[in-house]
């Protein structure tokens, strides 16, 4: 048989058997598969169908018992029909086990993550109560509204009491000059 060589490596011989390549396997792919087993088998619709089994099962071996009890493949006892519930069972039990050991670890990762955002809540929590007691502390040696209001208005009252006292020493200042202009009229006009 002559050998097969690889181009670009002429001393290595190409092996000759086929080889198989392996898909990568998801890990998660039997978890999946276990999962919807069990969501299928919690269903109704599982109950339904396998109601129309049992009872279609039991039917056809009671009439064919009746009637040509050679064909009939399970007669009264139904020994089979136990044994295929029991083979069931036996496969549904440890899929059902998975898809809740998965549940488990899903809600775990649910929890941890529940509980660190409550932590991180709780901290900026604790944050802003030290800034408002903080601002509240300042606030104690910075003017209130109140506290600003009442000395505008003392200033204002101020500033109307000078306003007023202007006003008169004004009035009082035009009329002396008034008087001294008339004065100074009537010294003329003599």
């Amino acid at each position: 048989m002559a050998e097969r060589y690889v181009a670009g490596s002429f001393d290595t011989p190409l092996d000759t058997r086929k080889r198989r390549r392996r898909k990568p396997s998801d890990p998660d792919a039997f978890g999946r598969f276990a999962e919807s087993t069990a969501r299928f088998m919690g269903s109704p619709r599982f109950i339904l169908y396998m109601t129309v089994f049992v009872v279609v099962w039991i039917t056809a071996n009671v009439t064919l018992v009746a009637f040509a009890q050679k064909y009939a493949w399970d007669p009264y006892p139904f020994i089979l029909l136990n044994l295929a519930f029991s083979t069931q069972a036996s496969y549904s039990a440890p899929l059902i086990l998975l898809a809740q050991n998965r549940q488990d670890d899903r809600d775990r990762v649910i929890a941890e993550q529940d509980r660190q955002n409550v932590e991180r809540n709780l901290a900026d929590t604790e944050y802003l109560l030290r800034e408002i007691a903080g601002l509240r502390q300042s606030l104690g040696e910075v003017a209130t509204r109140d506290f600003v209001r009442s000395e505008l208005r003392d200033a204002l009252q101020d500033l109307e009491r000078d306003s007023e006292e202007r006003i008169r020493e004004r009035d009082e200042r035009i009329a002396q000059l008034q008087d001294e202009l008339d004065s100074l009229h009537s010294s003329k006009g003599d």
